[in-house]
């Protein structure tokens, strides 16, 4: 399964360290996601869009209500890079 370049430079990311977190709303409905560094900074160009796409492919998952990280999945989608570490 091929992905696009901006779900490449998200799984890159999360292969170093990176996490999503969500916000709900009351009705525990998602209102939002942001992905945030190894550092934790948070990583602009990141939305609801991307964690349904991240998601959809079974490239992240959570585990008791923890942070969204990257899945052995995900790690099969990603192509090394030089700045990977």
């Amino acid at each position: 399964m091929d992905i696009s370049r901006d779900e490449q430079r998200i799984l890159h990311l999360m292969a170093q360290g990176g996490r999503i977190e969500i916000l709900r709303t009351d009705g525990k409905a998602i209102d939002s996601a942001r992905c945030f560094t190894h550092d934790g900074w948070l990583y602009p160009g990141f939305g609801l869009d991307m964690f349904r796409k991240l998601k959809r492919k079974k490239a992240i998952s959570s585990s008791g209500g923890k942070p969204y990280r990257i899945t052995q999945r995900g790690l099969v989608l990603v192509r090394s890079q030089l700045n990977n570490r």
